[in-house]
């Protein structure tokens, strides 16, 4: 029976020690689909943030943005996006709270440059990006540009509380841990992208397996009854949470849950 896994990309599919994808990774994912099974990522990136170097591991599919935006064989089969006029309410709210945003699409991402960014983090992020050589438009008012999810860093508390009186009614917010947060459109979840592609292939849940190591990770996780979390998962609660718990990313953490489930 074909069997199909997704892998968040950071922490997972990354050594949570310098970000470089372990060799061991490669080979067992490899291994796996020459077996006859399927290879998701399944990631909060949207697919322009996908670097080259992932997809060249060799995937059957990619859910990114979490669950808004998913290809299955080359082809995109699903991709939703918020309006700009839903975009500018929440420039206008990051404004209002000073707070650093950054807006993610399955084509661009994209900092809010009408001020300097504050937060260190976000400066290493916006480096980064240009260091691989994206392209970020800085005129967010043109009336093309959109987003499919976005993220953002905060100083105090009360930015985030008051930029949420605007954001929760689009989005949901899930906590990454200290001042940073992710925002996914409500009714969309790592888990829905993963249930869109087991209708599409017509897998049964029971052969599903669902691999991460975040809070962003939590709906595949608990959605599927074979889950596995990395040993570097943070926060530790997520142990609790899951089936399985591998060792590492950085010490052999997806071959040897590949090789505990029969995969290879």
């Amino acid at each position: 029976m074909k069997k199909i896994a997704f892998f968040d990309i950071d922490g997972t599919l990354t050594s949570e020690i310098d970000g470089s994808i372990p060799e061991s990774a490669v080979y067992a994912i490899r291994a796996a689909r020459a077996n006859g099974n399927l290879m998701f990522i399944n990631t909060g990136r949207c697919f322009q943030n996908v670097e080259q170097r992932f997809r060249d591991v060799g995937f059957d599919g990619f859910v990114c943005g979490c669950g808004t935006d998913i290809y299955c064989d080359g082809a995109e089969i699903l991709h939703v996006a918020q309006t700009h006029e839903t975009v500018m309410k929440l420039l206008l709210a990051a404004r209002e709270w000073d707070i650093d945003i950054l807006f993610e699409s399955r084509k661009e991402v994209a900092f809010d440059l009408a001020r300097p960014l504050r937060h260190p983090d976000a400066r290493r992020q916006y480096e980064a990006f240009e260091e691989r050589g994206y392209e970020m438009p800085e005129h967010l008012e043109n009336p093309n540009f959109f987003c499919d999810k976005f993220v953002l860093w905060f100083e105090h508390p009360e930015q985030l509380a008051g930029f949420r009186t605007t954001s929760d009614r689009y989005f949901e917010c899930i906590d990454r841990g200290g001042n940073f947060r992710e925002f996914v459109p409500l009714g969309y979840s790592k888990a829905t992208g993963l249930n869109y592609v087991l209708d599409y292939y017509r897998i049964d849940k029971k052969d599903a397996y669902a691999f991460g190591d975040s809070n962003n990770d939590l709906p595949m996780l608990t959605a599927l009854t074979n889950s596995v979390a990395m040993g570097n998962a943070s926060p530790a609660t997520l142990f609790d949470k899951v089936s399985y718990v591998t060792e590492k990313a950085s010490e052999d953490g997806i071959r040897l849950a590949l090789e505990h489930f029969g995969f290879i």
